[in-house]
């Protein structure tokens, strides 16, 4: 589904009780978080409230953006609910655990559109990066360079996030494609970059010899630990994160792949919620937003990755800060964060 650019946004100019042409009021839209401090769910948030504030039917953006499980966010969502938000935009912290709050929401009108990962609640709406595929992708190259054999640390999410099931799912589909790949270290890095830099210092430290490193998502700080700790550089996939990349532009003797992993599917949530409030619902309930994959080990690759640089980014955050047809605001604007 394709969605038409928006003009300017008009959201501090409506006033309170206004009323559209079609008879709606503008809405409300609540937002709910559990991770704060990670790169990608801050671009997430930032693409959330500058397509907000690009709506033109947008009144309010409810922000509950905090580290939290999933009975936090339990009490978040029941709080937004409370507020009587028209739609509700969440990363969920389970697919199965925040089903009172959104079944409770969805009978009383109120959309739901669950980004990143997926819920279980009948009515919602998922719109997400293809995390199988992501994993899928960027393990398969990871045991193509390796030859077919060899030894790997895995360096995953968050346990029971279901982006990170969906990951493992991808992952494990790789490995039974590659028999002579052999896991020598699991570790969650909880997509927290300083615990994750820390699990691989530690893991440098044991000497186990390893060759290769897929992580999800938490990929400049393991070059960094690499680097810091004089260790010998491995082939190493991550995500499209800017430091990242700019590593596979610049870092020499580094092999690596970023497979592509906007955060601003959180704008593109905000994007879906306000088309199925105007009665432009997708004809299915989830939405993929398909992975790439940029190697610097190709000629073609490397032309990619540098097209991809961004010095005006945080390092933590993915270079793709919009997802053509559904994100409207400018570099900018998400870059200020200010809706």
């Amino acid at each position: 589904m394709k969605r038409l650019l928006t003009s300017a946004a008009v959201m501090a100019m409506l006033a309170p009780g206004a009323v559209f042409a079609d008879g709606h009021s503008p809405y409300t839209i609540g937002v709910s978080n559990t991770v704060q401090g990670n790169g990608w769910r801050e671009q997430m948030i930032c693409a959330m409230r500058a397509q907000a504030a690009a709506e033109e039917d947008v009144a309010e953006l409810i922000v509950a953006h905090r580290n939290t499980d999933a009975a936090g966010q339990l009490e978040d969502l029941n709080n937004l609910i409370e507020a009587g938000v028209d739609a509700i935009v969440l990363n969920p912290a389970n697919p199965d655990a925040l089903n009172s709050a959104l079944d409770a929401a969805i009978e009383a009108g109120i959309v739901v559109v669950a980004v990143d990962a997926g819920v279980t609640a009948e009515g919602a709406y998922i719109l997400s990066n293809n995390q199988e595929e992501y994993a899928y992708l960027g393990a398969r190259w990871l045991f193509e360079q390796l030859g077919g054999e060899g030894d790997v640390v895995y360096m995953r999410g968050i346990a029971g996030v279901s982006a990170d099931t969906d990951r493992d799912n991808g992952f494990q589909r790789a490995l039974a494609e590659y028999p002579n790949i052999n896991v020598v270290h699991e570790v969650f890095t909880g997509w927290q970059q300083d615990q994750g830099k820390q699990q691989m210092f530690d893991f440098l430290a044991t000497g186990i010899p390893f060759d290769g490193v897929w992580t999800s998502g938490i990929d400049n700080v393991i070059v960094d630990a690499f680097v810091e700790s004089g260790a010998p550089l491995v082939p190493i996939v991550g995500a499209d994160n800017a430091g990242f990349v700019q590593y596979l532009a610049e870092t020499e003797g580094l092999q690596g792949a970023a497979v592509t992993n906007p955060g601003s599917v959180g704008g593109a949530g905000i994007a879906l919620a306000v088309d199925i409030l105007n009665g432009g619902a997708p004809e299915e309930t989830t939405v993929l937003v398909d992975p790439v994959l940029w190697e610097n080990t190709t000629a073609e690759g490397q032309e990619i990755i540098a097209g991809a640089l961004n010095p005006n980014l945080d390092p933590e955050w993915p270079v793709s800060v919009s997802i053509p047809g559904w994100t409207d605001y400018s570099m900018e604007e998400i870059i200020a964060c200010e809706g």
